[in-house]
């Protein structure tokens, strides 16, 4: 799954994003699928629309919030600028390319459950396909500590709670 609409990424960086996206598709014509979200901004719209045409690419309208996690949990790893989705794939166990040069959730990337790679698009050729074709790898960033959390933090909430009774 990718997702993109960060303004830093608007122009050449959104291009070559669209560029590394194209090439992975090609080159894994057979084995995978990519699904991306558009984003509604006609700097990433049109654009997406434009040069993202190939078999195995599908680009579908944006998702409201259960959907998007719902295909964030049936996706093998997620290309994203998103924050939220950064914080949020750790949880799913989906690998994370960040398409930023710098992320404000760096604990992802210092507990190893996201991987900058800008809008580079040797970067993101190469760490797609790595994720992709190595299993050793791939497992580890999956499986890697989620520093978000654990999702248990409403029972605790509650636990607290219940114990002031």
């Amino acid at each position: 799954m990718v997702t993109c609409h960060r303004r830093e990424n608007f122009g050449k960086p959104f291009e070559e994003i669209c560029q590394a996206i194209l090439s992975i598709a090609k080159q894994k014509d057979k084995t995978v699928e990519i699904v991306y979200p558009v984003h509604l901004n006609p700097n990433i719209k049109e654009y997406a629309h434009k040069w993202l045409i190939a078999s195995n690419i599908k680009l579908i309208s944006p998702l409201d919030y259960p959907e998007l996690i719902w295909m964030m949990s049936k996706s093998n790893l997620i290309l994203t600028d998103s924050g939220g989705i950064q914080e949020e794939a750790p949880s799913l166990g989906k690998p994370v390319l960040v398409l930023r040069k710098v992320t404000e959730r760096t604990e992802g990337v210092e507990a190893g459950t996201a991987v900058l790679v800008g809008s580079n698009y040797d970067k993101i050729c190469a760490e797609t396909v790595k994720l992709l074709d190595n299993e050793n790898y791939y497992s580890k960033i999956a499986s890697a500590s989620n520093p978000y959390g654990d999702g248990t933090t409403s029972k605790q909430i509650k636990t607290i709670l219940k114990s002031f009774e």
